[in-house]
């Protein structure tokens, strides 16, 4: 790594710490750093390992692939007019190419190809591309089971059939397999960020779940919700979702799963006695956060959470555990959410799992644990299997009987987490306890 990188990923991880953001300038370089060693490095191996020596992504301007919209620099914010990246590997030879059918290179690492006195149809320079290569396979991003996927348009691959040779067109394959790869691997540069940005999520949540921000009588969910967007906003940051915020109290009203994520829910005044959900994430660094925490608002006179309420919140991180145990390379995600469920119920758990991929997407692509409305798994994706050096949003929810309020509440979770050859890991660890409104003072 170059002296200047390290630098200033030293300086990113001291950023972080600090809940400071990079400038504008400085994200770019991040970003365009690591880039450009996904490019380098992990692509051709992914290339090799799906036994695939050419890609050809398609988009128009502000049309873009999922897949391109991660390949393009930091200071693109969309492709130009149209944009055709074409990516040839041949192993025997050592020989890896990352090529634009474009007028310009696309950043540092992806060549511009395209002469245009000589090919003044954009389309004839992508077939002659391809007829110089001759690859074996040509892998078009198309796919049933993953939107990120999917990314080539219907007319981009019409005008694409009627300029390359017959011959051509037999060797045409769903690039689903390497396209899923390349969003879901994270990379160790990668992974030295992630910690940072899951701590900015925990330390905001925190901070929100505080009598700083919370006034009980007053304070509303929408205003919380408002408090969450406007602190990301003003520390130059984004969010991918809109949050949101539900209660849970002492009352006759029945667990209303629909309702808790709903961005549109009527506001509700915060009062003593609530427990509070929150469900939030950040976008930084082209990469995403997830989570879902809890926090209680005290009583007069209480000094802790009600002993019912504990249990149900230690019987949802032991659903955690539960799934996590789970997590061992080749299993699809519907094997790991039948196994998780039928180890739950055995111990008295009423689970619900709903987990997926985390990355250059909240909902990203890889397997998909669990839908909450898809208990007895979920067709494609949940069939995808797991691979090392992944990011998860560990999300699910168990019911629990509170003798306090006469009632079953939900105790609804999700941290983010890592898998790799060393097994599972939450990345910046997880909830376990709820926060205290206020906070309880020695």
């Amino acid at each position: 790594m170059k002296k200047n990188t390290m630098l200033l990923l030293l300086c990113l991880c001291a950023s972080l710490l600090n809940a400071q953001v990079l400038n504008l300038r400085q994200q770019a370089k991040v970003i365009n750093d690591i880039l450009n060693d996904r490019l380098s490095n992990l692509l051709p191996a992914l290339m090799d390992k799906h036994n695939i020596d050419m890609w050809v992504i398609v988009s128009r301007e502000y049309n873009e692939d999922p897949v391109l919209k991660t390949m393009l620099p930091a200071e693109w914010l969309n492709a130009r007019r149209r944009t055709i990246l074409v990516f040839y590997r041949n192993a025997g030879k050592n020989l890896f190419e990352k090529l634009a059918v474009a007028r310009y290179n696309v950043g540092d690492s992806i060549t511009a190809a395209w002469d245009m006195k000589r090919y003044p149809d954009q389309w004839d320079a992508l077939a002659y591309l391809v007829n110089e290569r001759k690859p074996a396979k040509i892998a078009l991003n198309i796919s049933t089971d993953f939107g990120h996927a999917d990314g080539l348009d219907h007319t981009d691959y019409l005008e694409m059939l009627q300029h390359l040779p017959a011959e051509t067109k037999s060797k045409i394959i769903s690039a689903e397999q390497l396209a899923v790869a390349w969003l879901e691997t994270r990379t160790q540069r990668e992974m030295q960020i992630y910690p940072q940005l899951i701590s900015i999520t925990h330390k905001i949540i925190e901070e929100g779940f505080s009598e700083n921000v919370i006034t009980p009588g007053i304070t509303t969910t929408t205003d919380l919700v408002w408090w969450f967007r406007q602190k990301l906003n003003d520390m130059g940051l984004a969010t991918w979702f809109h949050p949101s915020v539900s209660i849970q109290r002492d009352d006759s009203a029945v667990f209303d799963h629909l309702k808790s994520f709903s961005k549109n829910a009527a506001a509700e005044t915060i009062i003593p006695g609530d427990l509070l959900h929150v469900d939030f994430g950040i976008t930084y660094l082209r990469l995403n956060t997830d989570v879902q925490e809890h926090a209680y608002i005290l009583r007069p006179g209480e000094e802790d959470v009600p002993a019912g309420i504990k249990k149900a919140f230690a019987a949802a991180n032991r659903l955690q555990d539960i799934l996590t145990a789970q997590f061992k390379a080749g299993n699809t995600g519907n094997q790991m959410l039948a196994a998780a469920l039928q180890q739950a119920r055995s111990e008295g758990l009423k689970p619900t799992i709903y987990t997926h991929p985390l990355g250059y997407h909240g909902h990203a692509a890889g397997p998909t644990i669990g839908m909450w409305d898809m208990q007895g798994g979920v067709p494609g994706s949940g069939d995808y299997p797991l691979h090392y050096n992944t990011a998860y949003s560990i999300e699910l929810n168990a019911a629990t009987h509170v003798p306090e309020w006469n009632k079953e509440i939900r105790i609804m979770l999700e941290e983010d987490g890592y898998f790799d050859k060393a097994g599972f890991r939450y990345i910046n660890g997880r909830q376990k306890e709820i926060y205290l409104v206020p906070r309880v003072r020695e």
